[in-house]
């Protein structure tokens, strides 16, 4: 089944409780928060504070997505803010495995974040700790971008690897992830789709949530 994981950068600031309670309510199957330091990419967003402040709304599991330079500087402060899911990207080549094990150490899931020009062969030596590989189809540290479609072929082959090796690993997208795109990266082989804008300015999110969800038993229809 395809999970559906709403992008909290999207989602109105000033009354987050609600938005997360909201896409909860809707089906959503976790939520994706995206940490930024001002550093790796040019935003700053989402301290550990604001995660253990929304813990106890909700029982989603929580995806952190860390965009930042030093990321084993930040995996416990969020551990223990309630992640439950830590995902690093690969393009910080600061002592990834070690990252990786940390995670792993502190009982959460692990997970390595490639950007576009990234290839799925920098992360070959880390797919039996991997919990989840997600593959940005925008650049990272905005929202609202356009998806980038050459990323299709990454994502398929992604899928062909985890396969293959019959991996238990989750295959995420985000960026970009709208009815327009959806159908690409569903039949690409992705499993877990991160929404932001697409989702939280949706009036019917039960509705939109359910159209996605049976975008993998549409697609496994037609072949």
């Amino acid at each position: 089944m395809l999970k559906i994981a709403p992008s909290l950068l999207a989602a109105d600031f000033s009354k987050l409780a609600e938005e997360v309670k909201k896409v909860e309510d809707a089906g959503a199957d976790l939520l994706h928060i995206d940490v930024m330091d001002g550093h790796f990419v040019p935003n700053l967003s989402m301290g550990p504070m604001i995660i253990e402040s929304l813990r106890n709304k909700t029982k989603l599991p929580f995806d952190v997505h860390l965009m930042v330079e030093e990321p084993a500087r930040f995996v416990k402060p969020y551990a223990d803010a309630g992640a439950d899911i830590i995902s690093v990207h690969i393009e910080c080549f600061c002592g990834l495995y070690r990252t990786i094990k940390s995670i792993k150490e502190l009982g959460k899931k692990a997970g390595i974040v490639l950007n576009p020009p990234t290839p799925i062969s920098s992360i070959e030596y880390l797919l039996n700790d991997l919990d989840m590989i997600l593959i940005m189809s925008v650049d990272p540290g905005f929202g609202g971008q356009s998806f980038i479609p050459y990323v299709l072929p990454k994502i398929s082959e992604a899928r062909k690897i985890i396969d293959e090796h019959k991996l238990k690993i989750d295959l995420s997208v985000d960026g970009g992830v709208n009815e327009k795109s959806a159908p690409l990266i569903v039949e690409a082989g992705a499993n877990v789709l991160v929404m932001g804008s697409a989702l939280f300015r949706e009036k019917d999110v039960k509705s939109l949530i359910q159209k996605y969800k049976n975008l993998s038993l549409d697609i496994r229809n037609q072949k």
